[in-house]
Parts: structure tokens; sequence; C-alpha cells
């Protein structure tokens, strides 16, 4: 039975992560990288989609984790009636191959271990060739790659499944190393299982120590910062919005999408709370993934794009996996990736902004793919497009989507000069004029979600957060007031009202983050800090984030770990530690 998502835990080596549960079965791995297809498949379906279970053999009664200070390296605790075992996980920053450490070490008194590893290659289609390769070392190999786990363990071989018994006494311990390698490479070489792991924990309190921030809650947003890292693909500078694919916003109904990509949105807004705290390395690295990816002509565009800049994501269904918790359809692409999004432009050029105001040095390409941004949306704003939640129904003229158009055109007229500023600057202002006339609703005393309705939506919340209007600003404070009033349930906003009783959903969570800064900048300070302690109750045992939250069972919802929830955490709290 398939763990509830906040069970799970994240490891990974900033190309590709696992899902690690308390269980001590890793139900979810792509390889060789966040996109490809799964050969550990069983959070979207059963164990024989693949999975990697070592757990103690009677059971626990009582399972505790966390990761080690300033890492992504986990330790999960298990207390059984004969004594105590600790299991190891992690995954070295990769140099040529991926590997999957786990090491399973004897506490106190005497445990029986079992350790069951069924690979499944293609999203858990395909069962492998299997046995063993050489000494100490199990091979399953099938399409384009072959995993390959040494141990000194013996291993029998079940139903393509490798199987291993032992006992450990106090102060015993054992070692599994998984790797992955392409079909055609040879056997990849054995690693030194401590030299890796001091290694892995060396590079990531290096990169922890990068970090400028000094408020308060320093734990909590250091850790959304190795989150967001480790959902960097390193080879590139892409950034993805989360680990998996499918996680249902609701059980039970198919709003079922995949996140293993790289929206512009989400890029720019980790790139903006990365920079904030003194990380300029990857922004160097995104720039040049921007570059790569949109290429020379703006007009063509897209809202995402594939790790490396692959343009065709085309959504399908995998009918053979029953989704998570029955919840299917599996979808993997994106069909959003062919919408428009107006935001998308305002959300990279203030990405742009940033950088220079960071004064990190800006490839001349950059200056012209911000001018030629600006002169695109200068002529296509006034159409209507599908805004931040990805409406696939309808496009529509979205309030959040023309104020980050607003931006595009403010951060152009900025950075440029000559005779098109001129025309940018009126187009600006007649912009800024016709969402405080039409995306404000003077009756309910708030910005609503498109031009002319009486509907509230939490994106109005970014108004003031990207300049748009300052927090004092009495149709701020309406806005305020309203989704106080209206969008808020169990103390949580949700992004809007359902238009239809079966379209219940839960709470976006970063839409709460997005209160708490406009509560900071309006100087409620005590409101803003009950309710991001709240939020950070939320968070799992390992400090980790969906994308929303069930409040009536008290359970993740969506794609984790979810790079926009732990976005919106490190930004609110930098607001509130500005106070």
């Amino acid at each position: 039975m398939v763990l509830n998502i906040e069970d799970y835990a994240l490891i990974g080596d900033c190309e590709t992560a696992a899902l690690v549960g308390k269980d001590g079965s890793i139900d979810w791995l792509c390889w060789p990288d966040f996109s490809s297809p799964a050969c550990f498949a069983a959070l979207v379906g059963k164990k024989e989609n693949g999975r990697w279970l070592i757990a103690p053999r009677e059971g626990a009664k009582k399972v505790t984790r966390r990761y080690l200070d300033h890492t992504l390296i986990l330790e999960t605790e298990f207390e059984t009636a004969s004594g105590v075992m600790l299991l190891t996980d992690f995954m070295p920053i990769r140099e040529r191959h991926s590997d999957v450490v786990r090491i399973v070490r004897c506490r106190r008194g005497r445990i029986s271990v079992k350790m069951e590893l069924c690979a499944r290659f293609d999203y858990g289609r395909t069962i492998p060739w299997t046995g063993p390769h050489e000494r100490n070392c199990w091979a399953a190999a099938a399409g384009t790659g072959v995993v390959y786990l040494r141990t000194r363990t013996v291993l029998r071989t079940v139903d393509s499944t490798a199987i291993a018994e032992f006992a450990l006494q106090e102060g015993e311990h054992r070692s599994f190393v998984l790797t992955h390698v392409r079909a055609e490479e040879p056997p990849p070489r054995q690693i030194n299982v401590r030299k890796a792991l001091a290694e892995t924990k060396d590079f990531w309190i290096r990169w922890c120590g990068i970090n400028t921030y000094e408020g308060s809650w320093r734990g909590e947003i250091e850790r959304s910062l190795i989150t967001l890292k480790a959902l960097t693909y390193r080879p590139s500078g892409g950034i993805v919005a989360a680990a998996t694919t499918s996680l249902p916003e609701r059980i039970g109904v198919d709003r079922n999408w995949d996140y293993r990509y790289c929206w512009l949105r989400d890029a720019a807004f980790t790139l903006e709370s990365l920079l904030s705290v003194g990380y300029h390395e990857e922004a160097r690295a995104w720039q040049q993934w921007l570059l790569q990816s949109v290429g020379g002509d703006v007009s063509g565009m897209q809202i995402m794009y594939g790790m490396c800049g692959e343009r065709h994501l085309p959504e399908c269904e995998l009918p053979w996996l029953p989704g998570y918790k029955g919840s299917g359809p599996v979808r993997i692409g994106n069909g959003a990736s062919e919408q428009l999004q107006l935001d998308a432009y305002g959300e990279v050029a203030d990405a742009i902004t940033s950088m220079g105001r960071a004064k990190l040095s800006l490839d001349e390409r950059l200056h012209l793919l911000q001018q030629q941004l600006t002169e695109h949306v200068s002529r296509i704003y006034h159409q209507p497009a599908s805004g931040i939640w990805e409406r696939r129904d309808h496009r529509d003229h979205f309030t959040y989507s023309k104020m980050m158009v607003w931006l595009a055109l403010n951060h152009g007229i900025e950075t440029n000069a000559g005779r098109s500023v001129r025309i940018w600057r009126q187009k600006r202002d007649r912009l800024h004029h016709q969402i405080c006339s039409r995306g404000f609703n003077r009756n309910m005393g708030s910005f609503v979600q498109t031009f002319g309705s009486g509907i509230l939506d939490a994106s109005t919340l970014l108004l003031p957060i990207f300049g748009f209007l300052p927090f004092d600003d009495d149709r701020v404070r309406g806005t305020v007031e309203a989704t106080q009033k209206s969008l808020i349930r169990n103390g949580l906003v949700y992004r809007y009202l359902p238009t239809k009783k079966n379209d219940k959903e839960a709470a976006f969570l970063a839409c709460s983050f997005w209160l708490v800064q406009n509560l900071a900048g309006m100087g409620r300070r005590a409101e803003a800090e009950r309710l991001f302690e709240k939020l950070l109750i939320l968070r799992n045992d390992v400090g980790l984030l969906s994308e929303e939250y069930e409040p009536e069972s008290s359970q993740f919802r969506g794609n984790f770990p979810q790079a926009l929830s732990h976005i919106a955490l490190i930004n609110a709290g930098r607001a509130l530690s500005a106070l």
C-alpha cells in the first residue's frame, strides 16, 4: 500500500531525485534524469511497478527520521522489539554515473533485515533481465538502461527481484549501492561508500555555507533552499517544478499533471529566492539555460521547457499504472506547454532585472532578449490568455497576467533607451489604469480574477509583492480583507472559490505564504507571524512541502516536493525578518 505523500522524503544528486518512504521503500526514481522514465514507479502504481525496500523484518514500533544538518542525506531510524536499525540514504553528486547509496546499521540490540529490489523500466512496464553479474554484483537490464547493485550481502533472485535477508548485531552495518548506466556503456566502477558519504556531506555543507540569510527561521529557510537546489538540473541550470508526475490535486479526480519540467515562472521565482541569499552561481547557470531554451526569437517563447531546453513535451497517459491511491490517469508530458500565459513575460523580465541588481555579469544576449521580450509583449498584451492556474477550458483577461505584462514593460523601460521606450511607457501607463479600473471590483473592494468579474483569486495578492501598488494602498488592503473573509478555510488560503460543486480542491500552499508577505508589508507583523508559524507546522517531519494541503485529512496533495511552495516559504520568511 502506497504511503501518504507527506510520508516521503527526497534524496537527489542535482540531476534526478528519489522519494524514500517512512517504511524504508524507495517508491519513485527516474533515471538518468528528472524527466526520464521511472524505474521505481510504485508511487503511482503498485510495488510490482518498481521499488527498493530495506526495512526490519519484524516491523517497527516507532520510526523517526531526519536529514543530517545542512545536507540532503536522510537518516531513518526503526525501533523494533529486538533493537534499533538506522538506514542512511543519499545520492552522491554525480561525476559520470548516478548512484543511490543505502547503508544499514544496527545501533542497538539485534536486527533482522529484509531487502527487496524490484527494478521495472519504462514507468514500471518492462520487466528486465536480472541476475548475478560478477562477484558482489547483481544487474537488471532492459531497454536503454542497466542498473547494477553492489553489496557484500548474499542475494537471490525471485521473479526478477533481488532479495536478501540478514541479521546485524550492534555496531555492524551493510551497504548497498545501486548505479544506473546506459545500455551501451560498460559496467560502472565500484565506489567507495565511506568516501562518497563524506564527499556528499561536504558538498551540501559547503553549498549551505554560501547562504547569507541571518534572520529568524534560518533552519526552515535553509531546508527549503536545499530542496530548490535538489530540483536544479546541474548540467544545464534548468530548474524543475517538482520531482514527480501525476500526484493528484484531489483523490479520485483526474487533475494529475507532470511537473518534471522547467516552468519559466517557477524557475524565475526560484532564481530570485536564491539570489536574495547569495547564490549567484545558480543564476549564472540559469541565464545560459534561458538563452539556450528560448533561442533568438522571443515570439516563440513557451511557458515551460525540458531540462535542457526541449520544446516538444507531448502529453500522454500510461494506462498500465492505476495512479496514486487509484487516482489515475498517470500522465507524462504536459499539454500546458502550448498555452499562452502572459505572466511568463513579466516573470522572466523580473528575473533578468534581479540578476542585474545583484551585479551579475550578464550575457549581452540577455539584454537583447529583454528588449525583444518587451517589444513582443507590447504587441500582444491585449490578448486573452491562460492564467497562472493554467486553465485548459478557456482564455481570459486575468488580472495577475496583465499585471505581469505591466511589470515586463516597466522593466523594459528601465533598461532600454530609444524611440520604442516612449511607446512602451504609454502602453504601460494605459495598462496600469486598465488593471485598476477593470481588474478591481469596486463593489467588492478587491482586485478580482479577471477583468470585469466578481471572482476572488489569491494570485492578486502578488500585485503589491511585484510593486504594482504599495502595500498600504486601500485597494491592496481591500484585496487582503476580501481574501481573509472569503478565500480562507481552516486557516489556509485557497486559490479561488470553486464554480462547481464537484470542483472542490485542497489549499494551494503558496497562496497562504503570499498572504504572509502582504500582512508583513502592511506592518501587521503579529498576524503575519501567526500564519507563518501555522504554515511551518504543515511541513512534513523532514521539512518538505507539497503543492497543496487538504485540511480535512491533514494530508498533502499535488506533486512533491513543490518548488513554488518552498519559494513562497523563503520569501515570506524574508519579508517577516525584514520588519
